[in-house]
């Protein structure tokens, strides 16, 4: 029986002495034989003839050699190479020189070693609370078998600590900040070991009341700064839409207001209108009218009706022929 690790090389052996009886051709034939028994043999490798074949077997393909260049010399022992788990069987060696015939079987066993290991930490590193060290290989053939050993400090592991082996996990009940360092863990099987660390840091329990109030302050300011932002959009937003509402209401087949001296020029206008088309001796009623004032800006009246008029810092003069008014 054989054991490896995946990726090393092995030499099945396969040594032979011959008769002087045995006087036909010699054959060396390497097959293997598979675990389940309804299956046939399979040959991966020949010597016949003086010739080696070895394009039997596609999975040992450019990974098998006979050890002796020149296997009739006594040597048929087999080399492969690179193995894989899958080249986990049982072979057979079979040397025929007629009449004799011998034949050997080896099992080979390919094992994988640990690999990819991961430590981690399961639980609170609070002072007082249990913590587990976890270690875990994603590789390796059975029996994986695990070790936790403290790196730092005095190397030993807390007294408190419980330690399994077959799971790699390592319980420390009520740590305490002694506890605290960089602990190792070593996977072991058959063909090889890997390893992994993590760091311990046991701290004070945390102020949950105080985180509490914290949260609970923080969400209060937050709302409130919210309410705020809320409050001044919505009256900005009243503003606007009142402004617009006003803006709304103007008619706009309203004509603004006349000024004071288009009004007063507009009045003058009419009334030299109507002078201009009476005749003189209609005129003596209109020479004892006061021309001296002016309408307002806010007050008109038909042109029928005898104007009032606003007193004025100037006289206004109008000339009619030979008649002039003042």
């Amino acid at each position: 029986m054989f054991e490896k690790a995946q990726g090393e090389k092995v030499t099945l052996p396969c040594t032979f002495e011959l008769s002087a009886e045995d006087e036909g051709p010699l054959d060396i034939e390497w097959v293997l034989i598979p675990a389940d028994n309804q299956k046939k043999e399979q040959i991966i490798i020949m010597y016949a003839v003086d010739r080696v074949y070895n394009h039997y077997y596609a999975g040992l393909t450019g990974r098998m050699q006979f050890t002796n260049l020149d296997p009739k010399s006594g040597d048929g022992s087999l080399d492969i190479l690179n193995l894989k788990a899958s080249d986990t069987g049982t072979y057979q060696c079979k040397v025929k020189k007629a009449p004799g015939v011998q034949s050997k079987k080896i099992q080979l066993t390919v094992l994988v070693k640990p690999a990819r290991t991961k430590c981690s930490i399961e639980g609170s590193q609070e002072i007082g609370k249990d913590v587990t060290l976890k270690c875990v290989s994603q590789e390796g053939s059975p029996l994986l078998s695990y070790d936790w050993r403290r790196v730092s400090g005095t190397q030993n592991l807390p007294a408190t600590s419980v330690l399994n082996k077959n799971t790699g996990e390592l319980l420390l009940k009520n740590a305490s900040r002694e506890y605290s360092g960089t602990y190792s863990c070593v996977a072991t099987n058959r063909v090889g070991t890997d390893e992994c660390s993590v760091e311990l840091n046991v701290t004070p329990p945390v102020n949950t009341a105080g985180i509490i109030a914290g949260a609970i302050i923080g969400t209060l300011l937050g709302l409130s700064v919210l309410c705020s932002i809320i409050f001044c959009f919505c009256k900005k937003h009243r503003e606007k839409k009142y402004e617009k509402e006003v803006h709304h209401d103007i008619r706009e087949d309203v004509p603004p207001p006349k000024s004071r001296s288009s009004t007063a020029r507009s009045y003058i206008g009419s009334n030299r209108s109507s002078l201009g088309s009476m005749s003189p001796s209609n005129m003596e009623g209109y020479t004892k009218t006061p021309y001296s004032q002016v309408p307002s800006e806010d007050f008109e009246r038909a042109p029928t009706q005898t104007p009032a008029f606003a007193p004025s810092k100037y006289d206004i003069a109008h000339k009619i022929g030979d008649i002039t008014v003042v």
